[in-house]
């Protein structure tokens, strides 16, 4: 079982003024952009219940670590990359270099009872 889903964005348009990328026309309940320095850590072995997050590397490289059920995975992604974390899948990034990065989440992580789909073991 693969812990991780990589994906493409939707279209991705390169000419002499640079570079646009469309990377996804569906919506989403979250999105966060975030920016970490070079050997910082995030996420400290989180899961959620019922959002699913996809990242999207603007620039930099980070180490993704993720565990279910006994199965581990790691996978370094880069400027460009873009992947996706399912429901329940515990994960923890180490910042390999300073890293832009964007988070699409499929509901907000917010809940409407005031508490927050994060967990953490």
């Amino acid at each position: 079982m693969k812990l991780v889903e990589i994906l493409k964005p939707d279209f991705v348009h390169e000419d002499e003024r640079g570079i646009l990328s469309q990377i996804t026309h569906t919506p989403y309940g979250q999105v966060n952009s975030a920016f970490t320095k070079k050997g910082a850590v995030r996420g400290r072995y989180h899961y959620h219940k019922t959002t699913k997050e996809i990242f999207y590397i603007i620039t930099g490289e980070i180490k993704v670590s993720l565990s279910l059920d006994g199965v581990s995975e790691e996978h370094i992604f880069k400027t460009g990359d873009m992947f996706l974390v399912p429901e329940y899948v515990r994960h923890n990034f180490d910042f390999q270099e300073d890293t832009y990065l964007v988070s699409f989440y499929t509901s907000c992580v917010e809940l409407p009872d005031g508490t927050k789909d994060i967990v953490s073991d």
